[in-house]
Order: structure tokens, then C-alpha cells, then sequence
């Protein structure tokens, strides 16, 4: 039986540790976990083609009141937005089979699903992440 232990590391624009590792092109945010870099996750973000379906999604993230949640739906994979407090939410992931919430203000959350914008590009250094991403679903079972 493995024992319970909640992790819940907090992240904010400010913060003296590096925690962004980067976005790749599918919008996945690379995360260092509590600043490590040698524990990064990659969190599923948005994506739109459209301004309107861009525009919805960060109103309705804006609207999200204390104890309400938000699904973001992707192709492969869903994540869930809950919102803790007023100027707290968090992103539910696992690490190595653990569950984890990964903690973020308003404004540091907000940032990152800006890069859902149809317009949006990632930086060059960080088309490397999403090779990585490539890479890991290379490892993965498709059919049981």
C-alpha cells in the first residue's frame, strides 16, 4: 500500500527559483517542480484556432469562483483547473504514480493560458520540449 504525500509546490511570476522551464508548440507548460531541474513535468495547456474560442475559455477562467473547477480539454489528454481561492489555483498532475496539485495566483496561471492566443508562438530554444514530448509518447503503449 503506498503511504499518502501531498505535494503541492506554489509558483509565481516573482519567484526567486526559475519554474518555467518552457512552452513547447502544443502548448504544454514544462514545469520544474519546486524549482528542481532535474523534476519537470509537462502540463497540458490550451490551444484555439479561433479568437472567440480563446476569448470564451479565459472569461470563463476569469468567472471561476472558490471551489469551482475547469476542465481543459486536448485531443489526448484533459487537465482540471480548480480554484482553491480567490487569488489561488491549482493544476492536478501526477509525479511518478503521486498525485500533485501544482499551486498559481491569478495573474501567473492567466499568463500561461495567454499562450492559448491563436497569434501566440514559443520560443526557439523551446521546440525542444515539444521533441521531448514526441519522444516520450514514442515510449508509451498504443494497444494492450
Amino acid at each position: 500500500m503506498l503511504q499518502l504525500f501531498p505535494l503541492a509546490p506554489r509558483y509565481r511570476l516573482d519567484d526567486e527559483q526559475p519554474w518555467l522551464e518552457g512552452i513547447d508548440p502544443s502548448r504544454h507548460y514544462w514545469i520544474r517542480v519546486n524549482g528542481h531541474a532535474d523534476l519537470i513535468v509537462a502540463i497540458p495547456g490550451l490551444a484555439f484556432s479561433t479568437m472567440d474560442a480563446f476569448r470564451e475559455t479565459i472569461l470563463a477562467f476569469r468567472s471561476l469562483q472558490p471551489g469551482k473547477t475547469m476542465a481543459l480539454s486536448r485531443a489526448a489528454s484533459t487537465c482540471t483547473i480548480h480554484c482553491i481561492s480567490q487569488n489561488c489555483y491549482a493544476i492536478a498532475t501526477e509525479i511518478a504514480g503521486a498525485p500533485i496539485w501544482h499551486l498559481f495566483d491569478q495573474e501567473t496561471l492567466e499568463s500561461l493560458l495567454m499562450t492559448a492566443h491563436p497569434d501566440w508562438k514559443c520560443s526557439p530554444k523551446d521546440v525542444d520540449l515539444g521533441r521531448r514530448m514526441l519522444a516520450r509518447s514514442w515510449n508509451l503503449k498504443v494497444a494492450a
